[in-house]
């Protein structure tokens, strides 16, 4: 045990105690001052009972990124992407943070991908547990949905086939090792640390996507004045939740940053993390290299960047440097303002949540492989159509069991009666302010807004694209029945986004230190 990190803990408790009693007081001052210089004598002794028992219970943290970036040849992909990979713009990392308090432990880890397959988070979660010590259920893995990363899903592997299809089968068989490295290494950087917490509002760059038409109908993106187009149907969470952790010698050693905004701004055929690398990088340079940025987008299902009021507005790189730049500054401005807050518990919950699902006849099973087998190809059908048809293999049950279905889909598992798809909610809780959520899928706006307004810690900052992997969009009950792109792609029946939000509401109410 380092006995330096025991006389800082002593230090620290000590002088809060006296300055805390009798605030600018000479004699609590002086008496801080005898004590100190009589507990640097320690140096010389063994560490005591009383000093294991400090160790204990001071909030230690960890951080460190890895790089996970796919081999240039890869698929890439946003959510139906085929295009074959040339090159690397930016890297793609597993960037983690550790805790750990009176023998509880947790991780929580944000991965520059635009989903989780069902079976790498069940294989990462298991190797992370194996070599760590940390509990499968005790980790929260979080994608920031980056678009101009890889291709997850074998079934779009397969429209493009050879070399290829082969580089991404093998990308995602090595991604658990790599994801692991990034929480060993920061489980070996664990210390003490301080946390403060706070948000700060940008409301001038994400923009709800769905707009009610004149027909009655509702559309995603209309397009920038389009006469047809008459108001957005949703509101935005302008929110920008940063937490700063730092040394007991007041050194950054890393900051979470949370908002709701698609990381959907680059495409073309050079692998990016979107305007998180932006963030990032720009931290770094006033912060230090050492520190971690571990972005996490908020539920931004019908949330993107685009402005339907400025025909001008920048597009790829040009515009995820902007928007990078501009919630990179809203970061630095936050900093003086943070609140800090006492770890005195740390808390993990996971539960498995089931969601009801509409029955998929065998006819139309029969027609979705038709369409998909003619995807990418010159024939290639409708848009609509891929989606209808993806959405109903992703629901149909198949026999030989998971290994079967995981050839052919990333999503969470169906029930053994094929009803109900097995998703999962989480959360970590750092004493009795600051909650950590893992919301699953490409969650509406509305849904984290009512995680937020129900939940009875002052600091709730919901992560999106979390869970047990893959959900596909997870619009609101009002969204599906109206219908439109994310609607028609939810796997669910009507009601599941809120059934998720239900169980996250009572988990954090039941850690809730009332």
């Amino acid at each position: 045990m380092d006995k330096l990190f025991i006389r800082i803990a002593w230090l620290k408790i000590i002088g809060a105690s006296f300055l805390t009693k009798k605030p600018g007081s000479r004699y609590a001052l002086c008496l801080f001052t005898i004590l100190s210089f009589s507990i640097v004598r320690l140096s010389a002794q063994s560490v005591s009972p009383v000093s294991e028992t400090i160790y204990n219970t001071i909030f230690r943290a960890g951080a460190a990124s890895t790089k996970i970036t796919p081999p240039v040849g890869c698929i890439m992909g946003n959510s139906y992407g085929i295009t074959i990979s040339e090159g690397v713009h930016d890297e793609l990392f597993a960037r983690t943070l550790v805790f750990e308090r009176s023998g509880e432990k947790a991780a929580f880890i944000a991965l520059d991908l635009i989903s989780i397959p069902y079976v790498i988070a069940v294989e990462t979660r298991k190797l992370i547990a194996q070599r760590t010590g940390i509990p499968v259920t005790s980790i929260i893995m979080t994608a920031t949905h980056a678009h101009a990363g890889p291709q997850m899903n074998p079934l779009f592997w397969k429209a493009v086939g050879g070399l290829p299809a082969q580089k991404s089968k093998e990308y995602l068989r090595d991604l658990p090792e790599m994801i692991s490295r990034s929480v060993e290494l920061a489980q070996s950087r664990l210390q003490a640390v301080n946390v403060s917490v706070g948000t700060i509002r940008e409301n001038t760059i994400n923009f709800n996507r769905r707009f009610l038409m004149k027909d009655g109908s509702f559309r995603m993106n209309p397009g920038k004045g389009n006469p047809n187009s008459i108001r957005p149907v949703g509101p935005v969470d302008p929110d920008v939740s940063v937490v700063y952790f730092e040394t007991f010698e007041s050194k950054p050693l890393a900051i979470l940053v949370n908002f709701a905004l698609h990381p959907a701004i680059v495409g073309g055929n050079r692998f990016s993390a979107d305007f998180p690398a932006v963030i990032a990088e720009l931290l770094a340079n006033v912060k230090g290299d050492d520190m971690v940025t571990i972005y996490t987008n908020g539920t931004s299902g019908n949330i993107n960047n685009i402005d339907v009021n400025w025909p001008g507005q920048p597009e790829g790189y040009e515009e995820l440097t902007r928007i990078g730049t501009i919630l990179a500054a809203d970061v630095l401005k936050a900093l003086p303002t943070l609140h800090p807050i006492e770890v005195n518990s740390l808390k993990v919950h996971t539960q498995s949540v089931e969601l009801p699902v509409p029955p998929v006849q065998p006819r139309d099973v029969k027609w979705a492989e038709e369409v998909m087998a003619k995807y990418g190809k010159p024939d290639s059908p409708p848009f609509d159509d891929i989606v209808k048809a993806w959405r109903i293999i992703d629901l149909n049950e198949l026999k030989g069991g998971d290994k079967t279905r995981f050839e052919s889909t990333t999503t969470v598992p169906l029930t053994d009666d094929g009803g109900e798809l097995k998703s999962e909610v989480q959360a970590i809780v750092l004493g009795n302010e600051l909650a950590l959520v893992g919301f699953p899928g490409d969650a509406f706006v509305e849904l984290g807004l009512a995680i937020k307004q129900n939940s009875p810690f002052p600091y709730t900052i919901v992560n999106e694209q979390s869970g047990n992997g893959t959900l596909s969009y997870v619009p609101n009950r009002k969204a599906i029945t109206e219908g439109g792109y994310e609607g028609e792609s939810a796997r669910f029946s009507p009601g599941g986004g809120e059934i998720l939000v239900d169980a996250v509401t009572r988990i954090l109410i039941d850690l809730f230190p009332y």
